[in-house]
């Protein structure tokens, strides 16, 4: 069977159309959207939230320390590759005045994620995720999102989907740099 070369010519240049189309979309949305443009930088957020031993949390609770807020869910297989690395980046810097908050997203039951945090060895509070706590943070679509916030509960960055740990490393340290420390406010 012969192979016409200019229909092989058309669909790769289809295929290269969409490849550079879909590329400038992400990198257009990631730089103009709405946590980008209105958050980085500012306050975070504040919510109060169950946590799984059933107190709740609130956010601006955190001032003087570093956090990291994961918004992630059971089902999400990034998520459990990213979850390890927590539990010792929690351990590392957990002295150092930094605090990890798990959120999780799905509809799976507070039993269901309590032994899914218990199965992986979460050392750090998990909250039940309502979605207007995903909204006033931009929207969550993509799971894993992670927020950094400094010392003094300002965005600092965030990211979008499985990272390597060297991301999550260097945005620790900077939050951890940036603020009144927890001593500091005393």
């Amino acid at each position: 069977m012969k192979r016409n070369p200019l229909i092989l010519f058309f669909i790769v240049a289809i295929v290269a159309a969409m490849l550079f189309a879909g590329i400038r979309l992400a990198r257009h949305n990631r730089a103009s959207g709405p946590v980008k443009g209105q958050l980085i930088g500012n306050l975070a957020p504040d919510f109060e939230l169950p946590a799984l031993d059933g107190k709740k949390l609130k956010l601006s609770d955190l001032r003087g320390k570093a956090v990291l807020l994961n918004f992630w869910a059971t089902y999400c297989g990034p998520c459990k590759i990213e979850m390890p690395w927590f539990v010792e980046l929690q351990k590392q810097y957990g002295p150092e005045g930094f605090q990890i908050i798990g959120v999780a997203m799905d509809d799976a039951s507070t039993e269901d994620i309590a032994k899914f945090a218990k199965d992986v060895g979460v050392n750090y509070p998990i909250l039940i995720g309502q979605e207007s706590v995903g909204q006033s943070y931009g929207g969550v679509g993509v799971l894993p999102t992670t927020f950094f916030l400094d010392r003094d509960g300002k965005l600092i960055a965030r990211e979008f989907g499985l990272q390597s740990r060297s991301v999550f490393v260097d945005h620790i340290k900077k939050a951890l740099s940036q603020g009144q420390s927890v001593q500091a406010r005393k």
